[in-house]
């Protein structure tokens, strides 16, 4: 424990609230700002560890081409959700590997303003699936349940906004080209991007944990607490998860999950708890940065935002009923 300070009392339902802390506030600054770089550098290690080798395999994957030779299999898909089957391209670069390279592919091919929409949502909701899944898997809820809770709702969501957007089903003019080049070209353009990537992990990670430990440390973290304890009640979600919600739908999943890691470790949040803020933030995170992102390309931000909003918590509100039916049946048959 950092030196100049006294904690007593026991757990609140906030971030070990109802802790009392002594001190000056210069003591408990200067504690929460070391405490926050502390976990800030481990939870950036952690997830450096994920994102290198799962990004090199994915680089490989793209540069080989067999990243785009299964495109295929979404087709039927791709038919069901009322796109062509071209959409399957910027669909499977979100899916295995972010929306920036599915911005890359709608600035060059000329999808409709409709298909354009429907494409945007589903990456929204359901990209980066392989490292995602690993990092929520680590930090407390099943890899492969949460990318199939992702993928379904992105399919319900654009099935739900499609009648909106008129006939979004018609062939884009020209074939989509990948791009050749060399695996020398291919590992240096991965090595800068993933480079830059981790020192904006870096510095975002540590930023928020040292926010998160001074607002702690401080006590002014019950005012927040406060303000979004209601909401959470709608969202479906615990009061507890107040913290890890904001950052995770602010900053975005892979931040939120190193916070999420952080707190599970303190066993402080339940399993359910932590199921249900996972499918919650698994479907809709990162809500400033990455809607700004299709935004600037001309798609209306009501159709970014409220639907994947709405189906966040739509389905963490339907995970929680299921959990107390089973809980209910459970009773019924002992």
């Amino acid at each position: 424990m950092p030196l100049g300070f006294k904690r007593t009392g026991t757990k609140s339902p906030q971030n070990q609230a109802a802790t009392i802390i002594t001190g000056s506030f210069s003591q408990r600054l200067k504690n929460g700002i070391i405490s926050g770089i502390r976990k800030g550098l481990s939870g950036f290690i952690w997830m450096a560890r994920i994102l290198i080798p799962v990004s090199f395999a994915v680089v490989l994957l793209k540069w080989s081409g067999w990243l785009y030779r299964v495109d295929f299999i979404l087709n039927p898909v791709m038919n069901l959700i009322h796109l062509p089957s071209e959409a399957a391209f910027p669909i499977l670069s979100a899916i295995f590997i972010n929306i920036y390279a599915t911005i890359a592919i709608l600035t060059v091919v000329p999808f409709s303003p409709g298909q354009m929409v429907l494409i945007a949502v589903f990456s929204l909701i359901a990209h980066n699936l392989i490292t995602e899944a690993i990092i929520q898997h680590q930090s407390g809820m099943n890899g492969l349940k949460i990318t199939a809770i992702r993928i379904v709702v992105a399919v319900l969501t654009v099935l739900a906004i499609s009648p909106f957007m008129g006939d979004t089903s018609q062939s884009v003019i020209g074939a989509v080209q990948v791009d050749q080049e060399t695996i020398l070209q291919a590992l240096r353009v991965w090595g800068i991007d993933t480079g830059w990537m981790l020192l904006k992990i870096l510095g975002i990670i540590t930023g928020i944990m040292i926010v998160l430990e001074c607002l702690r440390w401080l006590e002014w973290d019950k005012y927040l607490y406060g303000f979004f304890k209601p909401f959470m009640k709608v969202l479906g979600l615990s009061d507890r998860t107040v913290m890890l919600w904001v950052t995770a739908v602010l900053f975005g999943l892979m931040y939120g999950s190193a916070v999420i890691l952080e707190k599970s470790r303190e066993g402080g949040l339940t399993r359910s708890e932590l199921e249900r803020l996972h499918i919650s933030i698994g479907i809709n995170h990162s809500m400033v940065e990455d809607p700004a992102l299709y935004m600037a390309m001309g798609i209306n931000g009501f159709w970014l935002i409220v639907p994947k909003l709405i189906m966040a918590m739509a389905s963490a509100q339907l995970y929680r009923l299921w959990e107390f039916l089973t809980k209910q049946r459970r009773k019924v048959t002992v």
